[in-house]
């Protein structure tokens, strides 16, 4: 009995020590991704080697655990680190950015619409062309993301192509929050970026495994497209089938945004899931039913595991293998072995090595948002779920599950800077099993016998589109219900997830309702935080939107808002990826001023989505007209005046031309002034030279050489604003140019940053610096550059933001 007690312990032992190296090893993996630099190689190998000599000479089981954990974090470190070397070598020269080059390959995913009818589509290179010596001794780019514009058809001619590029590295908005387009280039392994010049089929291209399969995938989506084109839902079948999201309209992106179900159109967790259990469950009828002589109860796990294996890589092959759909694969299988194979004892020990074999097979997973919601979801199942003696009903389960998922995955998407819709909890509680057993049925069933029996197509299209139109029909029903505002601080929203989970564990059903109101209460209490997060000194933020403009004032608690930036629709919106996200994450509940320098599309987008997100408090535009329309309904829009206000205890005068009275001309002139310290900033909008001058006139006289000035350039830096007399009567200390990166305007042009350092300014770009944050000091601003706070893979494009740096 000794000696089995002693293998017994033993093995617990070896176990535990397991799980201890993959929970390291994968936590040595996330950490670097925290880093601004990468750490030398040198420095991670003396860690291990010395963390391994001890395992070895100590006798202390402490110890020994400490050094084993040491051992698996510097494992962790040094996988990542070696696949983020690897990665970064491949860099585009900065003398190829903006200049026509040949190279040929083949499309490498299927290709989506994009904006001003173009074709967007990822591109692998097997081989550049009269890259002569710039490219000597250089790793160039092995994958692209390009755009056709003017595209003739919403397919290529063919997936091997020889192309005319212009290309520039990898290049996006840079804000403490928000989307970050160069985080998304860097995990997904785009070096460069470009539209097409020219193109032209090109059969000599070598066509390796990867290329057979994308053209297969691409080809699989053409059948789907073209099968069932009669179907009201055709875009909703291709994403669902064979996750093709190219085709879904902008509303219905809004519309799964608003209600918290996007993950029910991305080929997931969800659907790996429901294909490892149908596939499991028929798979055991079938083995059940196999005489025991010809397998034993190994043998048949074996084989059920087996094609349960099967039928989940045939699904995420057939849904294009993408990166979430390969971390969905992995787990399954990771969870499949464990449960059905290797019956390890505990439930959370097949999520400690799914998490270690997703991170050991795609070391750039932790850079997935889907990554945390994935395992974060699923840790919250095992936590509701796991050691229950007895399990509730199917309805109880399924409503035990969405509050949980709802409540845990709440505080991971504030710390993401996104919100949690309350709609989220009300629609998945019905999208969930519909997609799950109704819609995703019917589809596979479409799927198959229609390649089977391709007339049985049609008549499968009036009952696919009634099962999806019940679908969107409950999330529009649920979208136009009037739930309250969502928005809570870090603290209220983790006690809020903490109370609900316990609920939820807790063996006694009053401890239960007890928990569950109390969570209700807390989250839903009377807020007496409703005002803006009180700031000591003055600030003013100028936000990255690329080409466009956007600025935020703030002092104590008052805040204003001087334009919105770019909108695209169904493209991009600097309101949605870059002003709300800082806004809440700066705690700012409500904007006491907005004002909308005038209607052009890159100072004014986005108005909608404002004023129904934010309090505001007043409006005012140097084309209110025009602005007006843009509001939500029932929204106030003042025009400019002369007149003045304040923000804290800043001055604020409001200036507008009496000659222009639309277009640039008519910009809502702002001039921020702090008399105590002895500092001012100037917000000019667009307005031209002839416009400059008169504002001069107006205000001769108010300008002291004494106080410490920042000019927000007119028009971007245009050549036509900016004028001598402009900045040799101003005379700033810093200009900020708002502009986009290597954009077809130019801004700014180099006359005008040359004039301005001529007069003594120093000179800031948002395409080179990202968002800049001032603050005053006593007869100084301080400037604060968001790219030197950035992570390695940013950090390393330095001579990116470097060469764009103003002459």
């Amino acid at each position: 009995m000794s000696g089995n007690s002693c293998r017994r312990g033993q093995a617990g032992t070896e176990r535990y020590s397991a799980v201890l190296g993959v929970i390291a090893f994968s936590c040595g993996a996330i950490i670097l991704y925290w880093q601004s630099e990468l750490p030398p190689l040198a420095f991670v190998l003396a860690i291990f080697i010395t963390a391994f000599c001890i395992v070895v000479r100590s006798g202390s089981r402490f110890v020994r655990h400490v050094a084993f954990a040491l051992i698996g974090g510097c494992a962790g470190i040094g996988w990542a680190l070696w696949h983020a070397e690897v990665r970064l070598e491949e860099r585009l020269p900065t003398d190829m950015e903006g200049v026509p080059v040949s190279v040929s390959g083949y499309v490498c995913d299927v290709p989506s619409p994009g904006s001003f009818q173009s074709l967007k589509f990822s591109f692998c290179v097997t081989q550049w062309h009269q890259a002569g010596d710039i490219a000597s001794n250089r790793v160039l780019p092995k994958t692209l993301r390009l755009a056709w514009y003017n595209a003739d058809d919403r397919w290529m001619p063919d997936h091997r192509l020889h192309l005319t590029v212009v290309l520039k590295r990898p290049h996006g908005s840079l804000n403490p929050e928000g989307f970050r387009y160069e985080n998304w280039l860097y995990r997904n392994g785009y070096r460069a970026t470009g539209s097409v010049r020219a193109l032209q089929v090109d059969l000599e291209v070598p066509c390796g495994l990867r290329c057979q399969y994308a053209n297969l995938h691409g080809q699989m989506a053409r059948w789907v497209q073209a099968e069932f084109a009669q179907a009201r839902n055709a875009s909703m079948v291709a994403s669902l089938l064979v996750g093709y999201r190219g085709e879904l309209e902008p509303e219905q992106w809004a519309l799964l945004q608003s209600t918290g179900t996007i993950h029910l159109v991305a080929i997931s967790g969800l659907h790996l899931g429901l294909v490892a259990l149908g596939a499991t469950l028929v798979a055991g009828g079938i083995v059940r039913r196999v005489p025991v002589s010809w397998l034993d109860e190994t043998a048949r796990r074996h084989w059920v595991f087996a094609i349960m294996a099967i039928s989940c890589l045939c699904y995420a092959l057939l849904a294009g293998f993408t990166v979430p759909t390969q971390r969905a694969l992995i787990m399954a299988l990771v969870v499949g072995w464990s449960l059905l194979v290797a019956r390890t004892g505990g439930a959370w020990r097949p999520l400690v090595y799914a998490l270690g074999a997703v991170i050991f097979l795609d070391p750039f997973a932790p850079l997935d948002q889907g990554f945390w919601l994935s395992f974060t979801a699923v840790a919250v199942l095992v936590w509701v779920f796991a050691g229950r003696l007895r399990q509730p009903g199917w309805f109880r389960t399924l409503l035990m599950a969405q509050c949980g998922v709802f409540a845990g995955l709440w505080p991971v998407l504030l710390l993401m800077g996104q919100s949690q819709p309350l709609a989220g909890a009300l629609a998945n509680l019905v999208a969930i099993p519909w997609v799950s057993f109704v819609v995703m049925p019917l589809l596979m069933a479409a799927g198959v016998l229609t390649a089977i029996f391709p007339a049985l197509g049609l008549l499968f299209v009036p009952v696919l589109d009634l099962a999806l139109d019940v679908f969107w029909d409950w999330l529009g029903f649920v979208s136009a219900f009037p739930f309250p505002a969502t928005f809570r601080g870090a603290l209220a929203v983790t006690l809020f997830a903490v109370m609900v989970l316990v609920a939820l564990w807790v063996p006694s059903a009053s401890m239960r309702l007890a928990a569950g109101l109390l969570a209700g209460v807390w989250l839903f209490r009377a807020d007496p935080s409703t005002g803006n997060v009180f700031v000591s000194e003055p600030e003013v933020r100028v936000w990255d939107v690329g080409q466009g403009l956007s600025v935020l004032v703030r002092h104590q608690r008052d805040v204003l808002l001087y334009d919105t930036g770019p909108e695209l629709p169904g493209v991009f919106s600097a309101v949605e990826s870059v002003i709300e996200p800082n806004l809440r994450a700066l705690g700012v509940s409500r904007i006491n001023q907005l004002v909308v320098s005038h209607a052009d599309t890159d100072h004014a987008g986005g108005l909608t989505r404002l004023s129904d997100t934010f309090e505001i408090d007043s409006v005012v535009s140097g084309e209110p007209g025009e602005a007006r329309q843009r509001m939500a309904s029932g929204v106030a829009v003042a025009p400019c005046r002369q007149v003045q206000t304040n923000v804290g205890e800043l001055k604020v005068d409001f200036w507008q031309s009496s000659v222009g009275s639309e277009g640039n001309d008519a910009s809502c002139v702002l001039r921020v002034r702090s008399v105590q310290l002895g500092v001012e900033w100037v917000l000019p909008g667009d307005i031209s030279r002839e416009t400059e001058l008169e504002y001069l006139a107006h205000s001769a006289g108010t300008w002291q050489n004494s106080v410490y000035r920042v000019m927000i350039a007119p028009h971007h830096g245009s050549k036509t604003s900016s004028s001598r007399a402009w900045v040799a009567y101003i005379r700033p200390n810093v200009v900020v140019f708002s502009a986009g990166y290597r954009h077809r305007f130019g801004h700014p042009h180099p006359s005008v940053t040359r004039r301005y350092r001529e007069f003594g300014a120093v000179p800031f770009s948002t395409a080179c610096s990202g968002a800049l944050t001032m603050s005053a000091d006593k007869g100084r601003v301080n400037v604060l550059e968001t790219w030197h706070d950035t992570p390695f893979w940013i950090g390393a494009e330095g001579q990116t933001r470097e060469a764009c740096k103003l002459p």
